[in-house]
């Protein structure tokens, strides 16, 4: 097998999301971590967007997680993660599509603000988009502890990643996990509980004080 080489840094929540999948199909690969706040010099020819994760596999060259991800269901097949319906995939990217363009934005623009306090619509929009996926889920009334059932997929890997950081908005923003989300609360028990899962995870602290780095450069 064609050597795999993944340009990863160890908070960056969608570098974590192919690591997980890398995992989940039982790839080997050459993990490089890269320092976000002092990039190589040549970065930018590995990574056009100047970001991680960039995958190369042989000749070839990725970037963007989700891309990324689906380059690997799409080159090895072996232990899918993705549905075979052609209606189940859809909602799949759907779900992650959602988790792009809604949950991760907004988290953002939670987290990333030079204000002292983070804009009152913005934590609300992200308690209306934990609200939306708990709806989805319950609408779904899968068999199973996963997103779509009782296989894990891209869709939960593409998830789990906030959760596991989600204590950073909690202790210095304020953000309070909403109440009565039993079901995400379920699915995430059992995520965090797969062996992929629990190979790379990091504790609390370790995204606390990182992330105080951040918050010691940032100007009002």
């Amino acid at each position: 097998m064609t050597e795999i080489e993944l340009y990863s840094a160890a908070l960056c929540p969608f570098a974590h999301r192919t690591r997980l999948a890398l995992i989940e199909k039982g790839l080997p690969f050459k993990l490089i971590e890269i320092d976000l706040r002092n990039k190589p010099e040549n970065f930018k020819e590995i990574s056009p967007y100047g970001k991680v994760p960039v995958l190369k596999h042989g000749k070839n060259r990725v970037w963007e997680s989700a891309i990324i991800n689906e380059y690997l269901e799409e080159t090895f097949p072996e232990r899918p993660l993705l549905p075979q319906a052609p209606i189940q995939r859809a909602q799949a990217r759907i779900w992650i599509n959602f988790a792009d363009t809604r949950l991760f934005a907004t988290t953002g623009k939670v987290l990333y603000t030079h204000a002292s306090q983070p804009p009152t619509e913005a934590l609300q929009e992200l308690t209306k988009h934990l609200q939306f996926i708990e709806a989805g889920l319950q609408t779904m009334a899968s068999t199973g502890p996963y997103w779509l059932g009782s296989e894990v997929s891209l869709v939960d890997l593409t998830y789990y990643p906030w959760f596991e950081q989600w204590t950073v908005l909690e202790q210095y923003r304020g953000f309070e996990f909403p109440t009565g989300l039993d079901r995400l609360k379920q699915w995430w028990k059992a995520i965090a509980a797969r062996d992929s899962v629990r190979a790379i995870a990091q504790p609390q602290n370790f995204y606390i004080e990182r992330y105080a780095q951040f918050e010691a450069t940032k100007v009002g």
